[in-house]
Parts: structure tokens; C-alpha cells; sequence
């Protein structure tokens, strides 16, 4: 499957007003419908794993022609699912994989390529909705990481604002790399952070008074507070370009993530980027937090998501063992 995202550079003015050639015309006229609800994905890693789950169910079809799409029925499905049960996948990836194929036959038939999404009916394996996946730290373990960037260098400043700006807002790997100098603006008298989240959705973050010091510290350090359209937090040194005026990258925070860990002595099994976001979701929720504002909050379109983060009944210390004596 070819990514026609880039197509846009075939865009070209004759003179004569009209902005695309014939040749160039006919030439996207023929792209295949399957390219363009790729295209039309607007979130990478989304778009990423889709055309992988595609791809992969194309190859177990054997499909070689897109007009072969018209042929495949609800018992290819089935078969396929069959075939994903016996790589012991996580029922969450077989949802994704399934999604990801039903998505692409939603987007034909809405285009009348195909007559019917044979995903439609088929049985997908239940979501673990009781308690998220992804670890989740405790309170005295975030603070140990909140404080583990010790010193006054401009490293020390900037990873204590990047932390500060997972632990207390929740936000989403790409969304903290992706934030910009300009993204903390105030909303009726409240410094907001601007984020941009999954499907291109734009969402207004209170800023937390600590994160707002971390970060203020650290912009005065780094000396581009005035680069409103520019990356907030960046590199402080760059062995390979000398670049300095781009975005960390998401691999970089998990590195600096990882480190910091380690130095704190934060032990959790599965740490990654994604459970500094469960742990704000899991403290702002087990201290009252309204669980419908902390779904705006996360940025969830789905209630039934940010319930996988209410963690409430199954605290280890609200546990039966501790109220047996002898």
C-alpha cells in the first residue's frame, strides 16, 4: 500500500488558471481508494499501525489487485481472527488489527468500491476494561522522579519542566514533545497549555503552578521564551547536526525518562513514557477528580477509555490482607 500523503507536490499553476495538468489529473483520478483513506489518517502512529494491520490482512488473503477487496466476505475475516488467536496477541492488538480492516471497508463503501464491510458482525475479543495495562507510578515514586534532575544547569531545568509537564497534566508522549513555546497561554486569567492531541483535536490544559515555575525557570535558562512558534523543550546539545532549535524527540524523553529512574531509584516494571500519563490520571482521580473533566482532561473521546485509569478498588492498601490481625 503507497502513502499518497505527499501527492500534494504533483500541484502545479499552467498559467491558464488551472492548477493541475491533465496528465496529472488522471494520474490521481486513478489512485485507489485505499490509498487516499490512508491518507485522509490524520495521527502518525495511528496511520502506522493501520497500514500495517492492512497490509498484514492483505498478505493473508492473498490479495494482489484492489479490485479483489469486492470478494472478501465475513468468513475471510473470521479466518484471519483465527489466525491473530493463534499468535497469542493481546486482545487489544486483535481489536486494533480488526478496527483497522473496518475502518479501510467503512471508507469503500462510503465510496461505493465495495457493496459491504464484512468486518461488520464479527465477534472481536473483549476489552480488559477493569484496570489499564500500562504501570502506573505511586505518589512517593513521582515525587522521587519530579526531583531526581538535581543542579541549576539548563539540562537539570529543562527535564525537571518535562516531567513537570507529564505528572501533573496527563499528557500524551507526542504531545509533550510536540508543545511550543507558544502552546502555555492564558484562558480567563489561567495559564492553559494548547494541545494538539489524536485525530487533530485541540484541547485547553490548566497549567499546574508547579509545572508553570519548572517551565519559566527553564525558559529563562535556554533564552528562547520569545520563539513563540518554536519548540519548547529542545536539545541542549546535539553531537550529530549541531541542531539545537528543533523539538526533543519522543525517544529522547524516554531515555531521559529511563535515566532519571534509575538515578531515583524508581523501580516499575514496564515504565515507559505512557505511565507518567497514568499516574496523573490514576492521583488526580483517586483525590477526587471528577471522572467526566478528567476525560476531557486526557483527551478522551470514549468514557469507557479513562475508566481503565480509575484504579480506586484495587489499591493495594485498601486491600482485605491488611485488615487481617491474629
Amino acid at each position: 500500500m503507497v502513502d499518497i500523503v505527499n501527492k500534494g507536490d504533483l500541484v502545479v499553476n499552467d498559467g491558464s488558471g488551472r492548477l493541475l495538468s491533465n496528465a496529472e489529473f488522471h494520474e490521481l483520478a486513478e489512485v485507489p481508494a485505499a490509498m487516499i483513506w490512508l491518507a485522509n489518517i490524520d495521527n502518525p502512529n495511528t496511520k502506522r499501525a493501520y497500514k500495517s494491520d492492512v497490509e498484514a490482512f492483505i498478505a493473508f488473503c492473498g490479495i494482489e489487485n484492489p479490485s479483489e477487496l469486492r470478494q472478501v466476505t465475513r468468513a475471510h475475516i473470521i479466518a484471519w481472527r483465527k489466525a491473530l488467536e493463534g499468535q497469542s496477541l493481546a486482545p487489544a492488538t486483535m481489536r486494533r488489527k480488526l478496527s483497522a480492516v473496518s475502518s479501510l471497508f467503512d471508507y469503500l463503501c462510503n465510496e461505493n468500491a465495495v457493496e459491504h464491510n464484512p468486518v461488520s458482525g464479527v465477534k472481536r475479543p473483549s476489552a480488559d476494561n477493569n484496570e489499564g495495562k500500562t504501570p502506573a507510578l505511586s505518589d512517593d515514586q513521582a515525587r522521587l522522579l519530579l526531583k531526581a534532575p538535581e543542579g541549576d544547569t539548563l539540562k537539570a531545568k529543562r527535564d525537571r519542566a518535562i516531567i513537570a509537564a507529564y505528572l501533573f497534566h496527563a499528557l500524551r508522549r507526542t504531545e509533550v514533545a510536540d508543545l511550543k513555546v507558544g502552546s502555555l497561554t492564558e484562558r480567563r486569567g489561567v495559564l492553559h497549555f494548547t494541545v494538539k492531541g489524536k485525530g487533530s483535536k485541540t484541547r485547553y490544559v490548566p497549567a499546574h503552578p508547579a509545572a508553570i515555575t519548572a517551565i519559566s525557570e527553564y525558559l529563562e535558562a535556554a533564552g528562547h521564551e520569545e520563539d513563540r512558534k518554536g519548540p519548547l523543550f529542545r536539545p541542549v546539545r546535539n553531537n550529530v547536526t549541531g541542531d539545537l532549535d528543533k523539538a526533543i524527540s519522543g525517544n529522547g524523553l524516554y531515555t531521559m525518562i529511563k535515566s532519571y529512574s534509575k538515578k531515583a531509584g524508581v523501580r516499575l516494571d514496564g515504565l515507559c513514557l505512557h505511565s507518567l500519563r497514568a499516574t496523573a490520571a490514576t492521583n488526580a482521580l483517586e483525590n477526587a477528580a471528577d471522572i467526566a473533566y478528567v476525560q476531557k482532561w486526557l483527551g478522551h473521546s470514549n468514557i469507557s477509555t479513562t475508566k481503565l485509569y480509575d484504579r480506586r478498588r484495587s489499591r493495594p492498601e485498601d486491600s482485605p490482607t491488611f485488615k487481617v490481625s491474629y
